[in-house]
């Protein structure tokens, strides 16, 4: 908890209590209206005449963990009946620190089966998701997920969502303390409003069902008794939390609001480097909107960690720009006001000072693959499943099999922040019945692939996503078949290089901090970006604005040539593009829009 010397922070600091609700934006005054989060969802969803809901409805329907979509491959055919677009929900649940039981994810592959479109999406950021959920059978899915002991409040909105986490306990053997330290944070943050238990756990009759967890009070200072953090308006926009343990940064712990850098000493995680302000998402031809980077704050001992969340996200809530949404993320609120001047508010309200960096060195941000031994004799093996679709289709069923493995298996599932997914805690006893699934699935090489197919991410985008310009994950895969003929020809198959592709400016797949991106700006171009940081410590910059898909490969292909002829001994593809000028590195986030060609 935050301590007693905080609680003066519920005064007219507050932007969104002392501006006028005339300046707000549209979504502060549809929050202000919606008594906690609950608006007239419950009525909505008894409308049988219509498969949508309201737009109002929808921006609520966020933070309850759903997306109204609809199929737009279908649109123009619908429209030309006279029908509705073909709506639809996504929903997504919370998996803090990406830890999920066998039998939660044979409940998953049931919702997936029984409601959704056959498919388990494993995102970005170490949750699962559905999608094609009609609005009849929404309620009822919020149920199933519920008696998963897993749920989807806070899963999206203006709120922290899922909490992430270096998923591989054979990397550290303090692995379950930063899990714990995930789960904390997450219970801390999550959202107090009995909206969700109200519109989403209760029966026809009205009766509430079991539930995973009661709304508990907590000492906040947001001046709110309902929601004590949070207060009725939430945060200005959505928050991220990840928890990083070197060498592995495979959360990309610098793309993010906030978070925490395990630091060792002497076989023991002594505290936190606490980061801040990082964050993907800009809007093409606006260029006060950019990614940028997360910096150091300081250092906390694991005792403080929670307070020291509870802290930041309370003086974002209180200083965020609640008028422009744009410009309401935790990395414009540092960028305009400085880092020196963020430590302080959150200082004050903590009621001590952070202590000093400590040294910590990431080596890379991808996943481990195949099986690997920890130090108390359990296997982990991790599967590589292509932008996160886990699905049965003429190759490999791949959601048969890990069905089959779900049934025997003693330990647990790891999401990982690269949309793939490992086998964990397996003993050395039941390991040869995984292995034997495994081989008799044909699932056992996932990961025999070239490494920069390995190293690749991309968003859902089209036909569902309505922020989509253009494709991305039914494209990248077959891109990256091109590249890796061209790979092939310069020897490189096996060199990983980062990859990452959206379909939109807002940066689900975290691209802009790839060695090689690709960002939709309409039907078959994107924006090229190159120079990202192998182990995500640095944006990239653009290198051709609206290349037309056809033309990816014939202007990516000089350059590999290049790389491999040309490079040092261990220099990464982002080094080396900068190093010969084919990009300038972009030092600071407000300047990711400067000198875009070079001379």
């Amino acid at each position: 908890m935050v301590n007693d010397t905080s609680k003066d922070t519920s005064s007219n600091e507050n932007h969104t209590r002392s501006a006028p609700v005339e300046e707000l934006s549209a979504n502060e005054r549809i929050k202000v209206a919606s008594n906690y989060l609950k608006g007239t969802i419950i009525d909505s969803l008894a409308n049988v005449a219509t498969g949508s809901m309201t737009e109002d409805e929808g921006q609520l329907l966020k933070f309850h963990g759903t997306y109204q979509q609809d199929d737009r491959d279908l649109r123009k055919n619908r429209r030309s009946h006279k029908l509705e677009p073909a709506f639809s929900f996504m929903i997504r649940v919370r998996v803090p620190g990406g830890v999920s039981t066998p039998q939660q994810w044979l409940q998953m592959d049931d919702i997936a089966e029984d409601y959704a479109n056959g498919t388990i999406k494993l995102t970005t950021r170490q949750a699962f998701q559905f999608h094609g959920v009609i609005k009849s059978n929404l309620k009822r899915t919020m149920n199933e997920i519920n008696l998963s002991l897993l749920d989807t409040i806070a899963a999206c909105g203006d709120v922290n969502r899922n909490v992430m986490c270096n998923p591989n306990p054979d990397l550290s053997k303090h692995h379950a303390e930063t899990i714990a330290l995930s789960h904390a944070i997450s219970d801390h943050l999550t959202p107090k409003t009995t909206a969700y238990h109200e519109i989403w756990l209760t029966d026809e009759a009205g009766e509430k069902l079991k539930v995973t967890q009661e709304p508990e009070p907590i000492i906040g200072d947001s001046g709110d008794e309902l929601e004590p953090i949070y207060g009725k308006t939430y945060l200005p926009r959505k928050f991220k939390i990840v928890v990083a343990v070197p060498p592995s940064n495979d959360v990309d712990i610098y793309a993010h609001d906030l978070g925490y850098i395990a630091i060792i000493e002497d076989d023991k995680i002594v505290g936190y480097n606490v980061t801040v302000g990082g964050g993907m998402g800009m809007t093409h031809g606006n260029e006060k909107t950019f990614p940028r980077l997360a910096e150091v704050l300081g250092f906390c001992t694991p005792e403080q960690a929670v307070a020291v969340a509870e802290a930041i996200v309370s003086v974002q809530r209180d200083f965020g720009d609640r008028k422009i949404r744009a410009h309401a993320r935790l990395k414009y609120t540092i960028d305009d006001h400085g880092l020196d001047w963020f430590r302080d508010k959150v200082e004050e309200r903590l009621g001590f000072k952070l202590g000093e960096e400590r040294p910590f060195k990431f080596d890379h941000n991808g996943d481990r693959y195949g099986w690997v031994e920890d130090d108390k004799g359990n296997w982990h093996h991790t599967l590589f499943i292509q932008n996160g679709r886990v699905r049965d289709d003429a190759d490999a069923k791949m959601r048969t099999a890990l069905r089959a493995i779900a049934e025997i298996h003693t330990g647990d599932f790891r999401l990982t922040a690269n949309q793939n997914l490992q086998i964990a805690n397996v003993s050395a006893d039941k390991k040869p019945e995984i292995e034997a699934l495994l081989n008799e699935y044909k699932i056992n090489t996932t990961f025999d692939r070239s490494a920069l197919r390995l190293n690749s991410i991309a968003c859902v985008a089209l036909p569902t996503c309505g922020l989509a310009l253009a494709e991305s994950e039914r494209y990248l895969p077959d891109l990256i078949t091109e590249l890796d003929s061209v790979l092939e020809e310069e020897g490189l198959t096996h060199d990983a290089i980062t990859i990452r592709m959206t379909g939109c400016p807002n940066g689900c797949a975290r691209p802009y901090i790839a060695e090689i991106a690709f960002v939709g700006k309409g039907s078959g171009k994107y924006n090229l970006y190159l120079g990202g940081g192998f182990v995500g410590d640095r944006l990239n910059k653009l290198y051709r604005d609206s290349i037309v898909d056809t033309e990816i490969v014939n202007t990516l292909r000089p350059i590999i040539r290049d790389y491999a002829q040309h490079r040092e001994k261990g220099e990464r593809f982002g080094d080396f593009v900068i190093r010969k000028g084919y990009v300038v590195a972009t030092e600071h986030g407000r300047d990711f829009h400067a000198n875009l060609k070079l001379d």
